[in-house]
């Protein structure tokens, strides 16, 4: 090879973090980061990472989970308990589940260590996309500060309301923007509506306190066993769990949502939180005390949860898609970031067996056929795990033992993927494009 693949990175969060981490051990590709922010930051918010995304950051990146304990403040997640928390049968326990050798951190430090592993000259925030356009010899981009390069290929990790997205399925009216049943406006086309991003049914306000703070508030029981808590009931959910080397709680009230704010956000008070959740949460195990957390910061906001329902393709020529920017996912099954970094595998690996950009189209149809499958059943069961945890699963309602047994049906599908029976049949599938 005369000269390295050239592949940008639009978007600095975790996707793109990931991705330029993968990219850049492969001796063949040059790859550049932009981000649109002054600089590369993520939101406070707290994050799991299941045993099986480890594995493949480990893939990635040499004792990527040793990295996450050391910079990122990363605890083990251990076990997990899920109770009802309203209703006559508060306090049944629907399931006790042993630890699964995953980390819980929050975002910021997680981003700070895998930037931290790439170098920095490849960085460029301030770097806000403003157009695309595919040539006969590669991708050039345009970026609203007046600059421009060319490049043999852009992946786009530019979240959920992605630029490049829109380029990807212009062909199907674009899906980059608000899809629907989330105010689109009466000029928005059919395909725009369905590709593009759209309310989940749910609304989440969170709250990072002390752990003297949580013990205080919710009680010395619950910290007596290091592990993750869930309550579920009627109207919502209930999360608390040890994030930060164990010195900060990370607490969520979750609930229903039936209307929906054009800006996503709403103001929560103690009259919106006791308009959606049923009256006995208040008088169960959790709820008050829940509560009372959520509300003991400045202007608590509570976000409205949205997902990408359909997606016919990842990729279109040179152009790809990964993170969020392929498939946002609601919150409900803990699956996002793992996805994002399976993608960042999957991509390294395609990356990895090709010897010149005029193979790149095969690599990315490869990696569009397994891809798209595995995030989608995601995507789909997350809502439905949200439905259930909030007591709208009209079968089960709040019943421990039913909601059970349909959690073995919605979850066992995640951690149960042969990572690399699935590398393995996307280079297989690299093959087959590359003989076409």
């Amino acid at each position: 090879m005369t000269s390295p693949i050239r592949i940008a990175v639009i978007g600095g969060g975790l996707a793109g973090a990931i991705v330029a981490n993968a990219l850049r051990k492969i001796p063949h590709v040059d790859v550049q980061v932009y981000e649109s922010a002054p600089e590369f930051s993520e939101r406070g918010l707290g994050i799991g990472l299941s045993k099986l995304a480890l594995q493949a950051l480990d893939e990635i990146i040499p004792s990527g989970s040793n990295l996450l304990r050391t910079e990122a403040g990363a605890v083990d997640i251990g076990a997990s308990l899920i109770a009802i928390g309203s209703g006559p049968k508060a306090g049944d326990v629907v399931c006790d589940i042993p630890g699964d050798e995953g980390l819980a951190m929050t975002r910021g430090p997680l981003l700070k260590a895998l930037l931290s592993r790439v170098p920095g000259d490849i960085l460029h925030a301030s770097k806000k996309l403003a157009s695309i356009e595919q040539t006969g010899s590669g991708v050039r981009v345009a970026f609203e500060d007046g600059t421009a390069a060319a490049f043999d290929a852009v992946l786009g990790a530019d979240g959920i309301f992605s630029t490049v997205r829109k380029h990807v399925l212009q062909e199907y009216g674009g899906g980059g923007g608000a899809g629907a049943g989330a105010g689109a406006g009466a000029g928005a086309g059919a395909e725009e509506e369905r590709h593009g991003a759209s309310p989940v049914g749910g609304w989440e306000c969170r709250n990072l306190v002390p752990v003297a703070k949580a013990k205080a508030v919710l009680g010395e029981k619950s910290f007596e066993v290091d592990r993750e808590y869930c309550w579920a009931g009627e109207g919502g959910f209930m999360m608390h769990a040890l994030v930060e080397d164990g010195t900060m709680v990370q607490c969520i009230v979750a609930c229903v949502e039936t209307d929906f704010p054009p800006d996503r956000k709403r103001r929560v008070t103690r009259e919106v939180l006791e308009g959606v959740l049923a009256p006995s949460w208040f008088d169960g195990p959790i709820g008050k005390q829940m509560v009372d957390i959520m509300l003991d910061q400045e202007n608590p906001i509570g976000y409205s949860i949205w997902e990408h329902k359909t997606t016919p393709t990842y990729a279109r020529g040179r152009v790809c898609l990964i993170g969020d920017a392929a498939h946002t996912t609601s919150p409900y099954q803990g699956a996002g970031g793992g996805l994002a970094i399976e993608d960042a595998f999957i991509l390294g690996n395609l990356l990895s067996n090709i010897s010149s950009a005029g193979e790149l189209e095969a690599a990315f149809k490869a990696y569009d056929t397994v891809r798209r499958p595995r995030c989608q059943r995601v995507i789909e069961t997350s809502r439905l795990s949200g439905q259930l945890l909030s007591g709208q699963n009209p079968e089960v309602g709040v019943d421990a033992e039913k909601m059970a047994t349909e959690m073995d049906v919605l979850f066992g599908h995640i951690d149960a993927l042969d990572l690399q029976a699935h590398k393995q049949a996307a280079l297989d599938e690299l093959k087959k494009q590359l003989a076409h």
